[in-house]
């Protein structure tokens, strides 16, 4: 059985389908309010590392934290610590709902970092 954690923003419509389908499905989960408690660098870290993503993906493009930071033009001149930094000082920056913990895997539990909510994504991660 997977056992995730799961950041995310209460008044979040795509995190409120997130733990919808979680829910819907029996997987077991924590859910962390990302603006109160956000991931610190080494778990956003780790983020990367498991999901192959840029540092780029886990920023809310669409966010007001990231437009009044102006990291549409910092971003591409930003150190990956810097970036990971800024992300882990305002959960508003982070694109959500962020699911890390492990998943559900035909040769034994992986490592997972689901970014954002694709229903096939979470299926075929946490099914």
């Amino acid at each position: 059985m997977p056992t995730v954690t799961v950041y995310h923003y209460p008044a979040c419509s795509t995190c409120k389908k997130a733990l919808r389908w979680l829910d819907a499905h029996g997987v077991e989960h924590e859910r962390v309010h990302i603006v109160e408690s956000p991931p610190t660098a080494a778990v956003l870290r780790e983020v990367l590392e498991t999901s192959g993503l840029p540092v780029a993906k886990l920023f809310n493009t669409s966010g007001v934290s990231y437009r009044e930071g102006g990291f549409k033009d910092r971003l591409p001149g930003m150190s990956e610590a810097d970036a990971l930094a800024a992300l882990a000082a305002d959960g508003k920056l982070i694109k959500r709902p962020l699911v890390i913990g492990t998943g559900s895997e035909p040769e034994g539990p992986a490592k997972l970092a689901l970014v954002g909510f694709r229903e096939a994504d979470y299926a075929a991660r946490l099914g």
